[in-house]
């Protein structure tokens, strides 16, 4: 759903991506994001993400690892329709363009682990205890 992926240094974004995630990536959904700003994005997103056609059992069992759109509210709506779907946040794919290729080309730079990010965080509120699960 981000911009345009390059092949990396070693082969196909893919390879790297499997590679970062431990694991052969099995589907590979590329998807156009173009939102129309007169309308709320919450529902566009929602759209967007039934069109995917994910079996509601797959979002909560299969591993699954997204590229966010680079536009923030649409990224910030997708990681909220995706935890409401999985259950928790899906890892991310962090981009970084390619020194000196022209026209700007973007390549894999890490997976940021959110449900790490997040735990990590809630270890830093004051008082907090955690769960027993």
């Amino acid at each position: 759903m981000g911009d345009q992926l390059c092949p990396s240094p070693n082969g196909r974004a893919e390879k790297t991506i499997s590679e970062l995630v431990g694991h052969h990536i099995t589907r590979l959904i590329e998807v156009s994001v173009h939102f129309d700003n007169s309308l709320p994005f919450a529902p566009q997103v929602a759209e967007l993400v039934d069109k995917l056609a994910i079996a509601p059992e797959d979002w909560q069992t299969q591993p699954i690892v997204i590229c966010p759109p680079g536009f923030a509210p649409i990224a910030c709506c997708l990681l909220a329709e995706l935890h409401g779907r999985m259950g928790y946040f899906p890892p991310i794919i962090r981009l970084r363009p390619v020194p000196g290729a022209v026209p700007v080309k973007f390549e894999v730079a890490e997976i940021i682990d959110l449900r790490q990010v997040r735990d990590q965080a809630r270890h830093k509120v004051v008082g907090f205890r955690p769960s027993a699960t």
